[in-house]
């Protein structure tokens, strides 16, 4: 487990106490009963007991935690094996031991490294990050523990200048990372591990056109090794400029991603459209994770009407992947959304949503590439579509509003359906969901107290079977002595169908208590019941009692 200590101010050394001790201890025992299940979902008591210690040296932080119950075994854990130190002067901020920088998406993005590391940003135009690190340790192989995943030890260093007069900003960065393949024992021929060295460059500008439009672009380049053991390509076929920063071979190999935007802000309205492209295979040692192989064209336009008590958004987006054409499928997606919020009077508030979300998947059999030619007679029965569509509907009303009490109507509506298209014929498969939330709200100020009202519904459908569940709920919170003490309940009444049959009918009752007592312990009851009539078939009823008693203590 890892651990960093952030923001330790240095220029707070002598103005603040050195040494701060934090912490708090929790009891928790829960007790369970129910009939018709055999056993139960649970045990009939269990209870857990947890601990934590910080120990603060001005920002500096050791934090210490333990856990016991008579479900496990003591569980205690020192999150400092891991440790890092940020510390800050003015416009210095330090990275010592274990910490992450993030320069871009392209090139070093949030990747945790041991190691150190500064941001520069001195009053005036310029600012600069430094990095240098091991990014990964290194794991010996383990042939009898398939769960050791062997790894080189990885080390990097990185740089980022940026320039900036307002909106105008220019930015270059460069992330270099290797792996050392003496840093572990030569390893099985059952393992493909093989040592990599990068390098990532890129380039990242913003620009203020005619005061309301706004310009940016990305721009990055990986050069990466996948074998720094591979054959040097004697015949110079592999023609890689790396400016001398790592050595190139046979399986080194120049990817590129860029993306821009353009947005214009009007007195009503604001439109922007995007651009990304990410080359298949694209990679960077300084990320963990990377998505490739992918064009996104991205538009949006939010506009404000009736004296800004209106505002509509619709924002849309095409995706496709396979950029080279070399894959079996190619993936299309489209996805499209529109909001609509509006204040139809001081009391009314209404919003509509809808969004909709299409793929296209294209197959090619292997065949094809073989032969040039496909031995199915109809190729669209291979062009494979879903879709996707949710919408949402929704309101509130404040009926009244004093310093005495507050009432309101709530009401919600969603839908969802999907569907899939086989060679343009629509498939038997899908589903639809229908949720409504309705409720009332009364809040009575002087007495510290609410109480609500509601009816829920949710139905879903198949192609072979339809499920409805309705039933209302009433909930009330109070707050006594001089708001020390909550007091909570709900009732909830289901009933369930089934391909328009009654199966069964759910009664289940909360009611919850906290205390505090000097802002530094608190006790809470929650008592949780729940009684189920199964009125289809042999299914025995079922009834369950859970209670939950807790404490905590804090310092």
């Amino acid at each position: 487990m890892s651990h960093t200590l952030s923001a330790q101010r240095l220029d707070a050394i002598g103005k603040e106490k050195p040494l701060k001790i934090t912490g708090g201890l929790g009891l928790e025992q829960i007790a369970y009963w129910s009939s018709g299940l055999g056993d139960g979902r649970r045990d009939p008591y269990n209870f857990f007991l947890n601990g934590n210690l910080n120990i603060d040296l001005y920002g500096w932080s050791v934090p210490f935690s333990f856990n016991y119950s008579n479900q496990s075994n003591i569980a205690f854990s020192q999150p400092f094996n891991q440790y890092g130190l940020t510390p800050t002067y003015k416009w210095i901020t330090g990275h010592i031991g274990y910490s992450s920088m993030n320069f871009s998406s392209y090139t070093l993005a949030g990747h945790l490294f041991n190691g150190i590391g500064v941001d520069l940003a001195p009053p005036g135009r310029f600012k600069f990050s430094v990095m240098y690190g091991r990014l990964q340790k290194s794991v010996e192989a383990d042939t009898l523990r398939s769960d050791i995943i062997p790894a080189y030890r990885r080390m990097g260093y990185g740089f980022k200048a940026g320039y900036s007069t307002g909106k105008d900003n220019i930015e270059v960065m460069l992330f270099r990372g290797k792996d050392d393949e003496n840093s572990i024992r030569p390893l099985p021929e059952i393992y493909t591990l093989t040592p990599q060295e990068n390098i990532a460059m890129g380039l990242n500008v913003s620009k203020q056109v005619f005061k309301r439009l706004l310009f940016n672009a990305e721009v990055a380049v990986s050069a990466l090794t996948r074998d720094t053991r591979a054959a040097t390509d004697s015949a110079g076929t592999v023609k890689v400029p790396t400016a001398g920063l790592i050595s190139s071979n046979s399986s080194t190999a120049l990817y590129s991603a860029y993306k821009a935007g353009l947005g214009y802000n009007g007195d009503h309205y604001t439109l922007g459209i995007g651009y990304e492209w990410v080359a298949p295979e694209y990679k960077t040692l300084g990320a963990y994770y990377f998505t490739n192989d992918f064009e996104n064209i991205t538009g949006n336009l939010q506009v404000r009407m009736l004296k800004d008590r209106m505002t509509a958004a619709v924002n849309a987006g095409v995706q496709r992947n396979n950029l080279n054409n070399d894959k079996l499928s190619t993936m299309r997606r489209f996805v499209g959304a529109v909001n609509i919020g509006m204040a139809a009077t001081k009391k009314l508030n209404l919003n509509l949503s809808y969004s909709n979300f299409q793929s296209f998947v294209n197959i090619r059999s292997e065949f094809d590439y073989l032969n040039q030619l496909t031995p199915y007679e109809n190729l669209d029965t291979l062009n494979y579509t879903q879709l996707s569509s949710n919408a949402t509907a929704g309101f509130n009303y404040n009926l009244s509003r004093s310093k005495e009490k507050m009432q309101m109507l709530v009401c919600n509506l969603s839908y969802m359906q999907s569907s899939d298209k086989q060679g343009g014929v629509k498939q038997a498969s899908g589903a639809a969901f229908y949720n409504l939330n309705t409720s009332y709200n009364l809040q009575l100020i002087p007495k510290q107290m609410s109480v609500m009202a509601g009816f829920n519904a949710n139905r879903s459908s198949s192609t072979e079977m339809s499920s409805l569940t309705l039933g209302p709920t009433i909930g009330v919170n109070k707050t006594i002595l001089e708001k020390k003490m909550r007091l909570s309940g709900t009732v909830s009444w289901n009933s369930s169908y089934t391909n328009g049959e009654n199966t069964s009918r759910i009664l289940t009752a909360r009611a919850g208590s906290a205390y505090t007592i000097r802002k530094v312990h608190s006790l809470n009851l929650n008592i949780i019941a729940l009684d189920r009539t199964n009125t289809r078939g042999s299914s025995r009823n079922v009834s369950e009692l859970t209670t939950t008693l807790g404490y905590n203590y804090n310092f």
